[in-house]
Order: C-alpha cells, then sequence, then structure tokens
C-alpha cells in the first residue's frame, strides 16, 4: 500500500467487494476523513511521527525565495490535513498548492494538479525537474519520474538505500537529519 493514493486503496477495496462507483467511493472518502479526524490525537500513540530532522528542514527551507514547499501525498486531503497538523509540520506548507490523493487515483497525476495549483498562486511555472519530490517509497520517486521532477528519496521508511537507488531516485538520504544535506539535495546541490 505504501506510496498508494487513497482513492485507489479505496477503490481497490470496493471492486473487490464487487462494488463500484464513484457514489459509494465518495461515502468511503468522507467516513475515512472523519474518523481520522476523530482520532486524531491518538496519531502519535499509534505510531504516527515526523521523521527527525523533517521540521528543521522545512524550517531551513521557508526562508528560501527561491522554494515554495508544499505537499504531495497520496492521503486524502482532510486526512493529510490531520496528519500535519498533529505532526506539527504544516507551518512550512504553503497547503493551498498541495496535492491530495482524493483528487486522483495516480500519484504522478498529483505532481500536475500541484503544479498547476502552485504556477497560478505564484504566476510561474514549476515545469520538469524544478519540481523536487521528497519521499520514501519506490510510488513517490515514479511519481517524480513520470512527471519529470526530481526525486529526492529517504530511506527511512521500510525501503533501502539500494531500493529507492534502483527505482530512478536523483538522489537517496539515509534520513532527515542532517538538515544541510537535505537543503543540497531539495537545491540539486548534493
Amino acid at each position: 500500500m505504501a506510496g498508494r493514493t487513497d482513492r485507489a486503496i479505496l477503490a481497490e477495496l470496493l471492486a473487490q467487494r464487487g462494488t463500484d462507483g464513484e457514489h459509494r467511493l465518495a461515502e468511503l472518502q468522507t467516513a475515512a476523513a472523519e474518523a481520522a479526524e476523530e482520532t486524531a490525537e491518538q496519531l502519535c500513540s499509534r505510531g504516527g511521527r515526523a521523521l527527525p530532522g523533517a521540521k528543521r528542514a522545512l524550517a531551513a527551507l521557508s526562508g528560501r525565495r527561491d522554494v515554495v514547499q508544499s505537499v504531495l501525498t497520496g492521503n486524502l486531503r482532510r486526512i493529510g490535513l490531520v496528519k500535519l497538523r498533529v505532526l506539527e509540520l504544516a507551518g512550512h506548507l504553503d497547503l493551498e498548492v498541495g496535492a491530495f490523493g482524493d483528487e486522483h487515483l495516480v500519484r504522478a497525476h498529483l505532481v500536475d494538479t500541484a503544479r498547476t495549483l502552485a504556477g497560478a498562486k505564484y504566476g510561474h511555472g514549476f515545469a520538469g525537474r524544478t519540481t523536487v519530490l521528497v519521499g520514501d517509497t519506490p510510488l513517490d520517486v515514479a511519481a517524480a519520474r513520470a512527471s519529470g521532477a526530481t526525486a529526492v528519496a529517504v530511506a527511512s521508511g521500510q525501503y533501502s538505500a539500494e531500493e529507492l537507488t534502483a527505482a530512478g531516485a536523483d538522489t537517496v538520504l539515509a534520513d532527515l537529519t542532517d538538515t544541510d544535506d537535505v537543503v543540497a539535495a531539495v537545491l540539486g546541490d548534493g
């Protein structure tokens, strides 16, 4: 499931049960989002955590005039916003230009969604490798590759540095604890 959009996961669950249709999918998405909001405060006790160094890296990049930080996640918008709030990661992100898993089944298509939103808000394009995706799954890397973006992979999840390199990541970091390394990778200096 890692790296897939919540919408794709829910659609697959419906298909496995012989149920089809946007109406049922919308109902499931709403129920999942409501459950996440109702149990938000238990997120950390259930293993939810910000990766060590994530807050420092976001803060370091937020002061740069040449960087727009947002989120591209497979989570449904409401679930993603709950996680960002509870884990205290939203402060340096422009969530108006983010892309969430309820917007498309395919993660790679979310890149175009985010680029369109960012272009409209900031008045210039974010084409090609000027868009940088930071993720920890081969599907994150695949989304970057499919959209022509730069892929910075972090081997802090269930996938090793070797697996992320094999998936085609431009840069692979062991973790986010060295802020200078993270900034260099995002800016293309690493």
